[in-house]
């Protein structure tokens, strides 16, 4: 009994922590990520659930840019920090995606650089790897610096 208790946990430390599975898949995840608007997917991904700075929720990439817009909020760049990506592929189809971007932007006239942690789900489809949902939350790297 002692030795099948050993081995679920080790599979499931083993399932947390595999990095090697589907290795094509997490390959062409990660260029995704590493190419400007590559995140976005091919042109045919619009089912999406994004949900923006203020916590407002989009449900289509038309949408999400329409906030954006109205927000008078203008991304000059977001750019994956080499080797933050984690990626979790399922079945070949689908993918967990949690990675740190650095963020410049500007809001209503104004400059401004950020860290930003991402939490993504992406599914393959037909065109290719869509994004379908997405979250990010901004990194305060000054709040916790300040502990005695």
């Amino acid at each position: 009994m002692m030795t099948g208790l050993l081995l679920l946990a080790s599979t499931a430390a083993f399932a947390q922590m595999d990095t090697v599975s589907y290795a094509r898949e997490r390959r062409e995840i990660k260029a995704l990520l590493h190419t400007l608007g590559g995140a976005n997917g091919p042109a045919g991904c619009n089912d999406i659930i994004m949900v923006g700075a203020k916590g407002d929720i989009s449900f289509s990439a038309q949408e999400h840019r329409t906030v954006q817009t109205k927000e008078k909020l203008i991304f000059k760049s977001v750019k994956s920090v080499p080797g933050t990506e984690i990626i979790r592929v399922y079945g070949g189809t689908s993918a967990v995606v949690n990675w740190l971007a650095d963020v410049q932007l500007n809001v209503d006239g104004r400059d401004i650089a950020l860290k930003v942690r991402r939490l993504e789900v992406y599914v393959k489809k037909a065109a290719g790897w869509c994004r379908v949902a997405g979250q990010g939350t901004e990194v305060d790297e000054k709040m916790f610096s300040l502990r005695p």
